[in-house]
C-alpha cells in the first residue's frame, strides 16, 4: 500500500542555523567524504558563513517538517560572484542555492523539490534573474525536472 507523506515547509528561524549547518555537514558525508576530510571547526565555519550571508547577501533558509520534526533544509542567497560583478542587475543578478538536504528516510517524497521551489520563489522575490546551484549526482534529476539546465564547469586537478 502506498502512503503519502505529509510534510510542511517554512522559513527557517535563526535558532535553527546549527541544524542547517548539520544538514550541510551530512550532505558532504553523503558525497563519500569522511569526517577527517572536513575541517574540525566545520560547525563554526558554517555558522559564520550563514551569519555573513544573512547580513550581506539576503540569505534565507527553509526547513521541511514531518510531524514537527525537521527532516530537510535548503539555503539560498545572492550569488557573491567569482569575478567582479560588472553587469547591471536587470541583466544579471544571480541567486545561489546550496545545502539542499533531506534525511535518507524521507527522500523521494517530493521534499527536496518543494524546498527548491521555496528557494527559487524567494530568489525571484528579491529580484534575482537566475538561480544557480551545484548539483550532486543524486540531486541532478530533481533539478533537471524543475527546469534547471546544466552549465559548463570545467576542472583541472592541480595536485
Amino acid at each position: 500500500m502506498l502512503t503519502t507523506l505529509h510534510f510542511s515547509v517554512r522559513e527557517a528561524t535563526l535558532p535553527e542555523d546549527p541544524l542547517i549547518a548539520q544538514h550541510f555537514y551530512q550532505l558532504w558525508l553523503a558525497h563519500q567524504l569522511t569526517p577527517d576530510s572536513l575541517n574540525p571547526d566545520w560547525l563554526n565555519i558554517t555558522l559564520e558563513f550563514i551569519a555573513d550571508a544573512r547580513q550581506r547577501l539576503s540569505y534565507q533558509a527553509f526547513v521541511a517538517e514531518v510531524e514537527g520534526k525537521v527532516v530537510g533544509s535548503a539555503s539560498c542567497q545572492l550569488f557573491a560572484g567569482l569575478y567582479p560583478l560588472v553587469f547591471n542587475e536587470q541583466y544579471r543578478k544571480f541567486g545561489y542555492i546550496w545545502g539542499v538536504y533531506v534525511e535518507p528516510d524521507y527522500r523521494n517524497q517530493g521534499i527536496a523539490k518543494h524546498l527548491t521551489h521555496c528557494t527559487t520563489d524567494y530568489l525571484k522575490s528579491i529580484g534575482c534573474t537566475q538561480a544557480v546551484l551545484n548539483a550532486s549526482p543524486l540531486g541532478k534529476p530533481v533539478y533537471t525536472h524543475l527546469g534547471f539546465t546544466e552549465a559548463n564547469e570545467m576542472r583541472l586537478d592541480l595536485v
